[in-house]
C-alpha cells in the first residue's frame, strides 16, 4: 500500500516505527530485548558501547514508536518488546512489496509479448 492509500494514523505509526528503526543502536536494543525478554536500561547498557543515559534515550524513542514498553518494578523499569507496531509496519511493507511484484510481473508480460510479436531475429 502506498502512502496515499494509508490512513493518517496508520501512516504516522509506520513513519514513527521506521524512524525509530533507522538507528542501529535502537535495532540492537530491540534484538537484545527480543532475545532476553525483559531487561532494565542498566542491563542493556552493559551489552552496548553506549552509556545507560543513552540507552534510556533510545528506549524513549522506541517507546514513543510503540516498539517497547517499560514496566516499573520497585525502583527499576523493565523494558519489553511490543510487537504490534512492528507487525503493522511489516504488513505495510508486505503490501508495498506485493504492489511492486504486480508491477514487475506486468512489465515482464509486456516485454515477453513484445519479444514474441517481434518474431525471430533477422539475419542479414
Amino acid at each position: 500500500m502506498t502512502d496515499a492509500r494509508r490512513g493518517g494514523a496508520e501512516a504516522e505509526a509506520v513513519d514513527s516505527v521506521l524512524a525509530a528503526l533507522a538507528d542501529p543502536t535502537r535495532r540492537r536494543l530491540l534484538d537484545l530485548l527480543a532475545a532476553h525478554g525483559e531487561a532494565t536500561a542498566t542491563t542493556l547498557a552493559e551489552r552496548l558501547p553506549v552509556s545507560r543515559q543513552a540507552v534510556v534515550k533510545h528506549l524513549a524513542h522506541l517507546d514513543a514508536a510503540g516498539l517497547v514498553a517499560g514496566n516499573r518494578v520497585g525502583r527499576e523499569v523493565r523494558y519489553a518488546v511490543r510487537p504490534a507496531a512492528l507487525d503493522a509496519t511489516a504488513r505495510w511493507m508486505a503490501a508495498l512489496a506485493a504492489d511492486w511484484d504486480r508491477r514487475l510481473a506486468t512489465i515482464k508480460r509486456v516485454a515477453e509479448a513484445a519479444e514474441r510479436d517481434a518474431g525471430p531475429p533477422r539475419r542479414d
